[in-house]
């Protein structure tokens, strides 16, 4: 038996595993445990085992494995077979675990000289034969060839592939069938109807530059016509050898060249249907050799012979210098031939990238690093999770905190009342670097079978908009305040319910109840309708009673002003808290109330809030969800992508065409939903996104094909986000646009503004006007009432903040009919119909609420809110108030980061450095700090860096880069 770790801690549940099988199978108990010294034996959770168990546990001398020589010589037995079938079927190392669990069933299956010719698996059947049953002997195949599995009726469509293409690994333990993976669904199939091809392997053998062609390799060819694909194994009888010849070809004589070898029969292991009738039952006579540059060079052919390119067919062993080996086929008439014949395959690329980047060619810690982040399951049922040690603790920790709580009591269920079920949540939480955090289980209700009236009433609670948070990161870099976060654990299990909620007993909990028992809840849980009510109500009142006032502007958002003039200030989101202002004393207190009245988590310095990385430096600070986008990419596949310059294309407009092929709409929404929320920190896709949510409801082709097109530029600058600098400017800056009729299916125009306060961009909006506007200027006028009301929010949230201030705000618009029909009493027939926005215009501009100012056009910033610009225009205004992370203006603190992981990981980073090809292989500690820091011309950061943006490393050097640059800051 075998049993491949996924990870090192579970070798206690295997060991426990094996005990099971044994006692049970052939009562026989395990006495003593013999290994060698590897960490996976001498966890606390195995000892404890073998200590209970009153198991004996030996381990062998440090280097000195003959101490344990039957074991050793067994893993190499393993080893060794493994090996053979993985380098003969070329399958990605990932898969050793299948080549060792193959190994072992094929050596059990093998007869032994040792064993008077018998193998093992006949001498254990005939001891213990009881266990005949659970044996599942078929018939061998070849390991890591291509298979076709078939896919049921009910599976498919009527048009989609009756099978599915996927590589042989192996036999299944626990069933009777062949164990297939296909890459494509990412998935293991185990499957009696299966068909194989064991002569074409699954993944070709490539070959680096300067290896020889074996000229006088045979090129076995797999005609087309190969009989259709059925659902049970294969006949073996249809595997004879099966002799393919023609009279014409025969009688033709091989052209005369120096490498051309003898004819060679071809021997087909499929049963194939003649090309032609006049090609049957004669040898097909192939002849391999390799084109001279001369020909190759000067276009000259032999004139009995056609020369094709073979690349894809051969064995391929070698490769020629020139290219790979080719064959010639005597001339006949190209209609005679199969498709596949008429014309070679081509490489692309002379000099692919993974000759010389590869994943093997990193450093075993951080390949491990990358295994374990594809290998983090999330369980699907609370069955499930408590297998698994790290959730089963995750499990215990929530009910743990819902019985410190109170959440419920345990009581009868009253007559007439109906409980609300309830159902376990599993999530991993990472760390802004991709690391994981913490594994959460949550217990959630099932709120959607609450009634209203009688399970719940009012159920509306606010949450922190981000353009007040935005407003806050300004306020802080420029008068140097701190930024604090904390995070209230198990937040909605603090509200107090009003109304008498009964739900049903927690699953995996249900044995040690009575049948008729349930929970009546006393506080709030998560899923219930008034949960975020009652928490947001409790929280309030908790953080009135320490004398703050409440916003009006966002009632989110605390503040407490003591008597010199201090500021304390807090704003939550849900159960995500920020802190901030210039009063020490008053935080302090406040984080220390709050950690008696709930279980509060100190997360000390903003770093990391609602998936956006907060970054500190002495220049700034800078907001950006670079986890965000490359997750994005590599869940919709488009990590390889040809990134784009620009979101959208100026020279096209969207719209609704009646022959565009719809697209499948949910997709569609979840893809243009994530968008929308990363837009909060990348106002240069606002119009883009803007653009594509207006086609929700009837996505095609063309819709589809623009929310690529803002990937691809998200996959230029994944690290660009907001730069909030400190500025001497203390006003109130809002720049208002239009596109007048840029809509070319209604014909409405839109609207765009972005506002500043003290220099830093804290708002923006992109939206279509709700009404056809008949001139510019009203379009324009629309977009500057938009404006207006958006600067006079702005202006209540600084004076809640304690920042008044009598300047008015600054409009700048860049139509001068519009800003003459503000400042002048005009009306007539041209203005009378947007006479609301009018009158409110002008009565800000005449109180001096509101100061309009002209700006040219090539310096309106909001014109990249309004529609699709050309690269050189949409270059110059992405720089208002954005920055990515290896600007000049954070490289400080980079560097500083840099430095530290240099001393921290060493020589994982050389390693990778010098595989990467930016340092030489005699590179020492200075060098790799030379490189980070980019002392070293050419600079190896600024390579690196090109690398991390483009998506070409793979996903561990990506988490190692992204964790110097989440450190950079702080």
């Amino acid at each position: 038996m075998g049993f491949p770790y996924e990870r090192k801690v579970r070798g206690r549940a295997h060991f426990s595993n094996l005990q099971s099988y044994g006692s049970n199978q052939f009562n026989s108990k395990i006495q003593v445990l013999k290994s060698d010294n590897a960490k996976e034996y001498f966890t606390s959770s195995l000892s404890t085992y073998l200590q209970n168990h009153g198991i004996i546990h030996i381990s062998s001398y440090v280097d000195t494995p003959q101490q344990n020589g039957v074991a050793e010589r067994k893993n190499r037995h393993l080893l060794e077979v493994a090996r053979c079938l993985m380098f003969s079927s070329n399958v990605p190392n990932y898969f050793w675990g299948e080549a060792i669990l193959t190994a072992t069933y094929l050596i059990n299956r093998m007869p032994s000289r040792v064993l008077t010719f018998q193998s093992p698996c006949q001498l254990f059947l005939k001891q213990f034969p009881h266990t005949r049953a659970a044996s599942s002997d078929l018939p061998l195949k070849v390991f890591g060839c291509t298979a076709f599995i078939h896919v049921y009726p009910q599976n498919r469509s009527k048009f989609a592939p009756r099978a599915n293409k996927c590589i042989f690994l192996g036999y299944s333990p626990t069933q009777k069938g062949y164990k297939c993976y296909s890459p494509t669904n990412k998935r293991f199939y185990t499957t009696m109807d299966v068909s194989f091809f064991e002569h074409v392997f699954f993944y070709p053998k490539f070959h680096v530059q300067g290896e020889s062609m074996n000229e006088h390799q045979v090129w076995e060819s797999r005609l087309e016509g190969v009989s259709s694909f059925h659902s049970e194994s294969p006949n073996p009888s249809q595997f004879a050898p099966t002799e393919l010849s023609t009279p014409m070809l025969s009688s033709v004589q091989p052209a005369q060249h120096t490498n051309v070898p003898s004819p060679v029969t071809i021997q087909s292991p499929t049963p194939i249907q003649p090309i032609a009738p006049q090609l049957a039952n004669e040898n097909l006579q192939v002849y391999i050799r390799r084109r001279k540059r001369q020909e190759l060079e000067h276009g000259s052919q032999s004139t009995c012979g056609q020369y094709i390119d073979s690349n894809s067919s051969l064995p391929e062993e070698n490769i020629g210098e020139d290219r790979a080996g080719e064959v010639l086929i005597p001339s006949i008439d190209d209609s005679t031939l199969p498709i596949a014949l008429r014309k070679g395959v081509r490489r692309c690329t002379d000099h692919p990238i993974g000759n010389y980047v590869t994943y093997e060619g990193l450093s075993p810690s951080y390949r491990a690093f990358a295994t374990s982040l594809d290998d983090t399951q999330v369980p699907n049922t609370i069955q499930e999770a408590l297998k698994i040690s790290e959730w089963k603790k995750a499990v215990q920790d929530e009910i743990d905190a819902l019985e410190k709580n109170g959440t419920w009591t345990i009581t009868d269920l009253p007559v007439g009342k109906r409980p609300v079920g309830c159902k376990w949540i599993f999530t991993i939480k990472y760390k802004a670097d991709g690391s994981v955090e913490r594994f959460k289980a949550r217990l959630v209700a099932r709120g959607f079978t609450q009634s209203y009236g009688i399970d719940y009433q009012e159920t509306f609670a606010p949450v922190a908009k981000l353009n007040t948070i935005r407003i806050l990161l300004s306020l802080a870099v420029n008068q140097d305040w701190c930024l604090q976060q904390l995070d209230i654990k198990n937040a909605f299990l603090n509200g107090d319910l009003e109304e008498e909620v009964y739900m049903e007993i927690p699953p995996g909990f249900e044995e040690s109840m009575a049948k008729n028992q349930v929970c009546k809840l006393q506080k709030s849980l998560y899923g219930l309708k008034q949960s975020p009510r009652a928490w947001f109500d409790r929280f309030t009142k908790a953080v009135l009673k320490l004398g703050y006032k409440q916003g009006q502007a966002d009632h989110t958002l605390f503040v407490k002003k003591s008597h010199a003039g201090k500021m304390a200030i807090l704003i939550v989101y849900v159960d995500d808290i920020i802190l901030s202002g210039n009063d020490m004393e008053e935080l302090q207190n406040l984080t220390k109330y709050l950690s008696e009245e709930f279980e509060v988590k100190d997360l000390g310095n903003l770093k990391y809030f609602l998936g956006m990385v907060v970054a500190r430096s002495r220049k700034g600070i800078v907001v950006s969800q670079r986890k965000y986008i490359l997750d994005l990419l590599k869940e919709t596949g488009m990590l390889g992508c040809k990134p784009s310059d620009t979101p959208m294309d100026s020279q096209k407009k969207l719209g609704i065409e009646k022959e565009s092929t719809p697209v499948d709409r949910g997709r569609y929404q979840r893809l243009v939903g994530r968008l929308i929320y990363l837009s909060h920190t990348r106002p240069d896709i606002g119009f883009a996104v803007s653009v594509v949510s207006q086609f929700m409801h009837s996505p095609t082709e063309e819709h589809m094909e623009a929310v690529y097109r803002i990937l691809r530029y998200l996959k230029m600058t994944p690290g660009k986000g907001l730069f909030f600098k400190k500025t001497e400017n203390r006003d109130t800056e809002v720049y208002s646009d239009a596109d007048w009729a840029g809509n070319i299916i209604d014909r409405r125009s839109t609207s765009g503004y972005c506002s500043f306060v003290w220099g830093n961009l804290v708002t923006w909006r992109s939206k279509k006007q709700s009404v056809v506007a008949r001139s510019s200027a009203e379009a324009e006028y629309r977009a500057l009432a938009q404006g207006i009301c958006e600067g006079i929010w702005i202006k209540r949230v600084l004076s809640e903040l304690g920042q008044t201030s009598s300047s008015p705000i600054l409009m700048m618009c860049d139509n001068q009919a519009a800003i003459s029909i503000a400042k002048n009493p005009v009306h007539h027939d041209r203005t009378k119909h947007v006479e609301i926005d009018r009158h409110f215009i002008t009565e800000k501009v005449t109180n001096e609420t509101v100061k309009l100012n002209y700006v040219p056009t090539k310096h309106q910033t909001a014109d990249i809110l309004t529609k699709a610009l050309p690269r050189p225009n949409f270059e110059d205004l992405t720089y208002f108030g954005m920055m990515g992370e290896f600007e000049p203006e954070l490289r400080d603190g980079f560097i500083e980061a840099c430095l530290h992981l240099v001393n921290r990981d060493y020589d994982a980073l050389a390693k990778d450095f010098v595989t990467l090809g930016l340092l030489p292989p005699t590179a020492d500690k200075d060098a790799v700090t030379d490189a980070l820091t980019g002392s070293t011309p050419p600079s190896s950061l600024f390579l690196f860096s090109i690398y991390m943006n483009l998506g070409v490393l793979v996903v561990s050097v990506c988490s190692l880069f992204t964790s110097i640059s989440r450190a950079a800051i702080y």
